[in-house]
């Protein structure tokens, strides 16, 4: 039981870096640790066997606060300290995660269709980037309290992006441009500074109607046309690394040098790796124990 619980605890705290980590996908968290179908169950209708449902929750928010705390902590000084390098942290976090996502839609047999869908995502993730051109980087109370409608679209499309295997919760508010003002709310929270909790709430409250709306239609999705949607997050995910690029381009960060730039994007790129290496090796531990 003890086992169980924190093994759980566990797979929170991986989740909860999913969520602050760009690159790294909630749903390929869950599947590796082998808690996306129970997760998804959850979502689709959370009311149906409460207790257990409370009961397999309370661990996973455990873990998940845990590492909220830890990395608002970590970000939050990167980003003060090396704005523009910790956007190439980013970028390689990204763009390591893309040939994983590639040999999916290979696995499924790629067709000229696929094209239509991932160019339309492409276009798309591009689009947010220049749309989010205008949103402050290092954002302060103005910044904040004018971003609220944009908090509140970051929140839904996290929260209908993060059961869809590769797509990051962070790597879309990037694109939209508040990912760096919900990393300032959620440390002004951990001081007690309670300014922006409605702020919080409206991106919380967004993210789990995106969650609930979206899990059964996700689910069938992904179950009834896994090519066309791989390729769909494929193109999503690269022209996210596009608009990363375009956001990081702007900065005016007079202490950044090429030196520390490439020694994050070369960390981003080793995580992504490192995961990809964890999960496989995961997978490969459950199926022998089963």
């Amino acid at each position: 039981m003890v086992k169980g619980f924190l093994y759980k605890v566990f797979c929170g705290f991986f989740l909860g870096i999913s969520v602050f980590a760009p690159g790294f996908s909630g749903s390929i968290v869950a599947i590796i640790m082998g808690i996306y179908e129970d997760l998804v169950r959850i979502i689709s209708n959370p009311f149906k066997q409460l207790k257990q449902n409370i009961v397999f929750c309370i661990p996973l928010a455990i873990g998940v606060a845990v590492s909220a705390v830890l990395f608002i902590i970590a970000f939050k000084y990167l980003f003060d300290t090396y704005e523009k390098a910790t956007y190439m942290l980013f970028i390689g976090l990204i763009a390591g995660n893309l040939p994983v996502i590639w040999a999916e839609v290979k696995k499924c047999g790629f067709k000229k269709h696929y094209l239509a869908g991932g160019g339309c995502a492409f276009a798309a993730a591009i689009a947010l980037g220049f749309f989010a051109s205008g949103i402050g980087i290092l954002p302060d109370a103005e910044s904040v309290t004018s971003s609220l409608s944009l908090l509140a679209l970051g929140g839904l499309a996290g929260g209908v992006m993060a059961l869809v295997p590769g797509m990051s919760v962070s790597m879309i508010l990037i694109i939209i441009g508040v990912y760096s003002q919900v990393i300032y709310i959620a440390d002004m929270l951990l001081h007690l500074n309670f300014a922006y909790l409605l702020h919080f709430a409206v991106f919380c409250l967004c993210a789990v109607v995106g969650l609930v709306a979206a899990s059964s239609g996700i689910k069938a999705v992904l179950a009834r046309f896994p090519g066309f949607a791989n390729s769909v997050v494929f193109g999503f995910v690269a022209g996210s690394l596009i608009g990363v690029l375009i956001q990081s381009a702007r900065l005016e960060d007079a202490d950044f040098n090429w030196l520390t730039g490439g020694i994050m994007l070369a960390a981003g790129l080793g995580l992504s790796v490192l995961f990809v290496f964890v999960g496989r090796a995961v997978k490969k531990t459950s199926s022998e124990e089963r």
